[in-house]
């Protein structure tokens, strides 16, 4: 990557162009979600030792998911569009996990589980794989890399990837959490990151799956009652059916958390 400052002393980069690769859309084979998750993994693994509290926090208090919900709070109050009267079970479903949204920032707090350099928007297709063999290259996509947990980028993952639905579906019995892809992407993700992880820290894994998706579903139910001014929509309840796509997934993983801990930390949990 090369920095420069321009005659008016903007910045700009330029990256070099990695040759013979792709990036996936959706989860192909399991082969492909392993591979992804080993890439991100060793991403993870690579910059263990790098001090992550010196990076400068590129989007302020992006994943704090308390603060996802006090702007939730904020954005009901106001009901600037009268749309609460309409969303009251999503809204109890909310209120219902506020001690769930503290876990694991109080586990930082703690120090139950460290600082890491964070890549924060670990969809499938910021991985490149080699077109020919499929085997994985680099991570791309690197303006959100800043301090944050592991379980954010393993949460976030999982939010997307282990699922067999699209994020907007507004049929709620076709959404679908995959345990089996779960375990396929945990142990790709462990086989190249879990050598510098500690028990605490594969345990808050499965809580990164549940609250990047909780707080993702957050995000869209406040951006529905503030009026959809930050997540673009195609019709008048794009949010609304976004948030509660996350809010079954949430629910599905509730019912097999445990069988998700023990995934991530099978001989601790």
């Amino acid at each position: 990557m090369k920095r420069n400052i321009d005659s008016e002393g903007n910045a700009w980069r330029a990256y070099d162009f990695v040759e013979n690769t792709v990036c996936l859309q959706q989860v192909g084979c399991e082969a492909d979600f392993r591979t992804v998750a080993e890439t991100l993994g060793k991403f993870q693994n690579q910059l263990a030792d790098y001090p992550a509290s010196t990076l400068h926090e590129t989007i302020a208090r992006f994943h704090d998911t308390p603060n996802r919900y006090a702007n939730f709070e904020k954005a009901l109050a106001a009901d600037a569009l009268g749309r609460a009267k309409t969303i009251a079970p999503e809204i109890a479903f909310i209120h219902a996990r506020e001690k769930d949204c503290h876990v694991l920032l109080d586990q930082l707090a703690a120090g139950e589980i460290p600082l890491r350099v964070t890549h924060n928007d670990t969809k499938i297709n910021n991985v490149l794989l080699d077109e020919a063999t499929g085997k994985g290259i680099c991570v791309i996509d690197l303006d959100t890399v800043m301090l944050g947990l592991s379980a954010y980028d393993f949460g976030d993952s999982i939010r997307t990837g282990a699922n067999d639905c699209a994020e907007d579906e507004p049929d709620q019995s076709k959404v679908h959490f995959d345990l089996h892809l779960y375990e396929v992407f945990a142990k790709g993700y462990l086989s190249t990151a879990g050598s510098t992880m500690h028990t605490a820290e594969k345990k808050s894994l499965a809580w990164g799956a549940k609250l990047m998706t909780l707080e993702c579903g957050i995000r869209f139910l406040t951006d529905y009652l503030e009026g959809d001014h930050y997540f673009h929509i195609a019709h008048p309840n794009h949010n609304l059916d976004r948030a509660r796509t996350q809010f079954t997934l949430v629910r599905q993983m509730e019912d097999i958390f445990d069988q998700m801990t023990a995934i991530v930390c099978p001989d601790n949990h």
